[in-house]
């Protein structure tokens, strides 16, 4: 019998996204709030002395070509010279289009804005604890990249996979999961207990460990690691047979499990004043009486930028002499381009998250006309990022960093953008109903119940479809689910 063998050559194609720096720094710039981009532009003002604060007449700066940090790139010989040209900074006109003024209001006149608290926030006092770890550089940073990916209960919900991939793309940082996963440990051990957990199981089990040593903490232990799903329903009779163990034992272990606190973030916030931080809103929306509605992006404290006078007549003079010029005027040359590039690129990121924030608004004003006219809520239609990407002419992935940390002031109230985004339900006759109304009709039922004898799912299907919301039991026990509200039997 002849044996043959065969060789099989498999090649893969790995498609690689890489941002320009360019483009990493307005991905950073479209990620800020309002407040926190003044204070990014103030550093920007002390970090480069090219740029300049305040509005200049007569001879000034406009947009630079669109070939950033050339600069920072090897040149000599007659590339060099001619890279340097100063007509590709300095032109006739400077207006610096990026601050959009508000124009259907007196000088005077200001909107009403939030007051704040000076109480020290829900990052900063995570970023302090990681301040005083003995971490790299590089760790630091990743640990500040996990606490600001936290939600508000202080659970981590992303993967480490998405993780490194946008620490990647839009940190230019490349990590391992190992890595990851290290830092992390790291801020799980900050306070409270149980911050920086992957899910409620991991959160409680963090919390246990921390606990002094007694008779009752591996039972409690056993209880979260072994039967979490069945000690989240109540459900005491399977836990003992799991675990073999007593019923007074099951029951002075849950009388501890319930102390523990499965959202530390939020009771945090609540003692540090994370929810009591500034609320700047970024856009100003006013619906007038005859029902035109009006957008304004909220900057009148962001600063024009403009590229200093005196550092471009500085290029100017260096460019202009170029004959004969030594090696220390060269590396002057070579400085004062590098900063010129750079102040430009800042001023375009600028113009570029202005012009982007306004598209997303806008789009989400086209999509949500009624609300804006109106202020009820009831009025919301179902919204998905991808409605507003494709309206705006944007990725989904550039509306999800406008509509994080961003609100708006309305005639109505100042919301957050994620406000105005919820899922649709298509019902069988092709009807599409918002599921942030099903979701409020359905807590109306189950507040106004009579708790003797507290609704089945069914019976809950049952009362929507009569109120014209014909969705199905399973969508009903998904939607009370994501309530928080318990099965009927728990609501005795």
């Amino acid at each position: 019998m002849s044996q043959s063998s065969r060789q099989v050559q498999t090649q893969a194609q790995q498609q690689v996204q890489t941002l320009s720096p360019q483009q990493i720094l307005v991905v950073k710039l479209l990620e800020l709030p309002t407040l926190e981009l003044e204070e990014r532009i103030h550093a920007e003002l002390l970090d480069n002395p090219a740029l300049e604060e305040g509005k200049e007449t007569g001879e000034n700066v406009d947009e630079a070509d669109d070939s950033f940090g050339s600069g920072d790139e090897e040149t000599s010989g007659a590339d060099f010279e001619e890279d340097l040209s100063l007509g590709d900074y300095r032109t006739e006109d400077d207006i610096p289009d990026y601050k959009l003024q508000e124009n259907n209001r007196s000088m005077n006149e200001k909107p009403e804005e939030i007051p704040f608290s000076d109480s020290v926030s829900f990052y900063e006092t995570l970023k302090e604890q990681l301040d005083m770890q003995e971490l790299t550089p590089e760790e630091k940073q990743l640990g500040e990249y996990l606490i600001g990916s936290l939600d508000d209960d202080g659970l981590l919900r992303k993967s480490i996979d998405t993780l490194i991939d946008e620490l990647a793309i839009y940190q230019g940082i490349y990590t391992t999961q190992e890595e990851v996963e290290h830092v992390l440990s790291v801020i799980q051990d900050f306070d409270p207990a149980g911050i920086g957990a992957r899910s409620l199981q991991e959160c409680l089990l963090l919390q246990i460990q921390r606990k002094e040593n007694s008779p009752l903490k591996q039972i409690e232990y056993d209880i979260i690691s072994r039967c979490c799903d069945e000690f989240t329903k109540k459900n005491k009779e399977k836990i003992i047979q799991k675990l073999g163990i007593s019923e007074e034992l099951y029951n002075a272990a849950t009388a501890e499990l319930t102390k523990l606190n499965p959202r530390p973030g939020s009771s945090l916030g609540e003692a540090m004043g994370k929810n009591l931080q500034q609320i700047i809103p970024d856009f100003i929306v006013e619906t007038e009486d005859d029902g035109t509605i009006t957008l304004n992006l909220n900057n009148r404290n962001v600063p024009e930028l403009r590229l200093s006078r005196e550092f471009t007549e500085m290029l100017d003079e260096h460019t202009h002499n170029r004959s004969n010029q030594s090696k220390e005027s060269k590396d002057a040359l070579m400085f004062l381009k590098q900063k010129v590039d750079a102040a430009q690129g800042f001023i375009n990121a600028v113009k570029q998250r202005q012009h982007t924030l306004l598209s997303t608004m806008q789009a989400i004003i086209d999509l949500q006309h009624p609300f804006f006219q109106e202020g009820d809520e009831s009025l919301l239609r179902p919204m998905i990022l991808k409605d507003v990407a494709e309206r705006a002419g944007l990725d989904i992935s550039t509306v999800s960093r406008v509509s994080n940390s961003k609100y708006v002031q309305t005639n109505y109230g100042i919301y957050s953008l994620k406000f105005f985004f919820s899922d649709g339900y298509t019902t069988e006759s092709g009807e599409e109903l918002s599921v942030r109304e099903i979701k409020r009709i359905l807590k109306e039922c189950v507040d106004n119940e009579n708790k003797d004898k507290p609704y089945t799912d069914d019976e809950l299907a049952e009362m929507l479809k009569t109120k014209g919301y014909p969705i199905a039991r399973r969508t009903v026990a998904k939607y009370r689910q994501q309530l928080n509200i318990p099965v009927a039997r728990l609501r005795r």
